[in-house]
């Protein structure tokens, strides 16, 4: 010890104080591990600027860079929180308060209704750090909820998918949303309305088997995972080895399961083109006007 560190820091400490810095300044890519400061990876909507890698991105954030300023935010209604008072290591309506405190939402998808570059929509995002984004009665109740809107306002409807599929904590009952939401997408459809699902990390189980496979137009993210059964899952019971990016959004889209990969940022402009193309009117030129029968000589 000398007169530096038993009288010099201690007044320069007293002097200025001491800030507190927050832990979370800098953010891991997991794709390339460079670090990424949190202010350019908010700007970046989480996509890494070295790699170009796509992280998760919430619910309320997806919704924030898709439409224009000024979209509102529905009210979903409630269904039953705990239908099956299921029990495993804890409660599940524990389990459901935790996720609820955590992200701030009711369950795992929000809706919404704005415009895209001018054009109207509706939108319902997926969010996967509630639980997962699993499927239960509450999600079914929103999907169906933002069909109904999407055919109370003449305009397409477009889901960002993310999700484990269906939740266990709810058995049969969240099985049976697959039908449910299912139907929802024929209301869209038999109104002659655009569904647009886009894929995005990770869409698997129940929810692949359902309505996020029925869209007019399938989009994923890069490097997106989607499947319905983990690729361990299939190699067991094939016996085969899989092959290399088996159930990324580049393989689906070289083997036509999907339509178009399309980056974050440039996914609000396809949108709006797309809603452009499938909403144009089409112009039916009028009939030719029947040529009129000449009256018979004589009268």
């Amino acid at each position: 010890m000398n007169w530096i560190s038993e009288w010099a820091l201690p007044k320069i400490k007293t002097l200025f104080g001491t800030r507190e810095v927050p832990d979370n300044l800098w953010h891991k890519c997991p794709s390339c591990e460079q670090m990424i400061f949190h202010r350019d990876l908010e700007r970046g909507l989480q996509v890494c600027p070295h790699c170009g890698h796509h992280m998760r991105l919430s619910a309320q954030a997806r919704l924030d860079a898709t439409f224009d300023p000024g979209w509102q935010r529905i009210e979903l209604p409630r269904a039953p929180a705990d239908p099956l008072r299921f029990r495993d290591q804890r409660r599940y309506s524990e389990r459901l308060k935790e996720a609820q405190a955590k992200t701030g939402l009711d369950d795992a998808v929000i809706v919404g209704h704005g415009t895209i570059e001018g054009r109207r929509a509706v939108l319902a995002a997926f969010e996967f750090s509630f639980m997962g984004g699993s499927m239960g009665a509450a999600v079914g109740e929103a999907l169906v909820t933002a069909a109904r809107l999407a055919v109370l306002q003449d305009a397409p409807l477009i889901v960002f998918t993310a999700s484990g599929g269906a939740r266990m904590q709810e058995g049969a009952i969240s099985l049976m949303q697959m039908p449910r939401t299912v139907i929802a997408t024929r209301m869209v459809k038999e109104a002659g309305l655009p569904y647009i699902v886009v894929l995005t990390d990770p869409t698997t189980g129940g929810v692949t088997a359902s309505f996020a496979m029925l869209g007019d137009i399938h989009i994923a993210e890069p490097g997106a995972l989607i499947g319905f059964a983990g690729a361990r899952v299939i190699e067991q019971t094939v016996r085969e080895k899989l092959p290399d990016g088996f159930q990324r959004a580049e393989y689906l889209l070289a083997h036509g399961i999907l339509d178009m990969v399309v980056k974050r940022s440039e996914m609000r402009a396809t949108l709006a083109r797309l809603i452009s193309l499938l909403r144009e009117p089409v112009l039916v030129p009028p009939p030719e006007a029947a040529p009129a029968l000449a009256a018979p000589e004589g009268g």
